[in-house]
């Protein structure tokens, strides 16, 4: 058997690696997946061109999985703002017959580890109506987020332009949505090396203000369906009121 590089993860179904020249022409396949995944889902994917896919991976910057004939079966990309202060792992899909065998988990741990090696002092950032997306995110070390913490420029929410739900974060001024906000920042783990470094309890204690403490996502997870289902609920009122109240005024 051929040695994998680095960059390359093997089971006995599939392979996760950084997408390369040989990958292009798969590009086609990956968005037609993604516009079925959302029309499924009822939420958006970032509608993206399969041009688009292309470049990022000729970029280096996309994660694909592929089957033992070298089909595509999950994809992911990095997309960056602000002078790469803050990275996203974008178009997570993975195709509906290879679902639950952990693929999904696998593509965006490459992605994560990627977005980490290419921008290391980046927060890496996301946002998803998906609770296993979440349980995913928080195994990485994303926490929930509110929106003020995300990029502020237009170009982030631009992909959120194909979502459904995007007139409810238009109408709330981006501070609300369907979706929840995800955030890792390298600095948590930059604060805890150094306190571990310097093994000095009055010092650990002196910056107890400090100190941060994992997420732990399955211990909340109640709560977040929760508070799902009360954004889905309160905001598709406000929609129904709105679509009533121009029925009403075009009468």
């Amino acid at each position: 058997m051929e040695k994998l590089s680095a960059s390359e993860v093997l089971t006995n179904n599939y392979t996760v690696q950084v997408a390369t020249t040989e990958h292009l022409h798969l590009a086609e396949a990956i968005c037609h997946e993604m516009e079925e995944s959302a029309k499924a889902r009822g939420t958006g994917i970032a509608k993206r061109s399969p041009e688009y896919l292309r470049d990022k991976i000729n970029e280096g910057k996309a994660i694909i999985a592929t089957d033992s004939e070298g089909n595509f079966i999950g994809f992911c990309y990095v997309e960056t703002w602000e002078h790469g202060k803050f990275v996203a792992n974008s178009g997570l899909i993975v195709k509906p017959e290879w679902r639950k065998y952990g693929i999904a988990k696998a593509v965006k741990a490459r992605a994560f580890e990627l977005s980490r090696t290419r921008y290391p002092d980046a927060k890496i950032i996301g946002i998803t109506t998906s609770l296993a997306v979440m349980k995913i995110n928080s195994e990485l070390g994303y926490e929930p987020t509110t929106f003020s913490e995300l990029p502020v420029n237009d170009a982030f929410w631009k992909g959120c332009q194909s979502c459904v739900n995007y007139d409810v974060l238009t109408r709330t001024d981006r501070k609300h949505c369907l979706c929840t906000g995800m955030i890792f920042d390298p600095e948590w783990e930059r604060k805890k090396a150094e306190r571990e470094k310097e093994g000095d309890e009055a010092n650990i204690e002196h910056t107890q203000e400090d100190t941060h403490e994992k997420w732990n996502f399955l211990k909340d997870v109640k709560v977040l369906e929760r508070l799902k289902n009360i954004k889905e609920k309160m905001f598709l009122k406000m929609a129904e009121r709105r679509a009533n109240k121009l029925i009403a005024n075009r009468d």
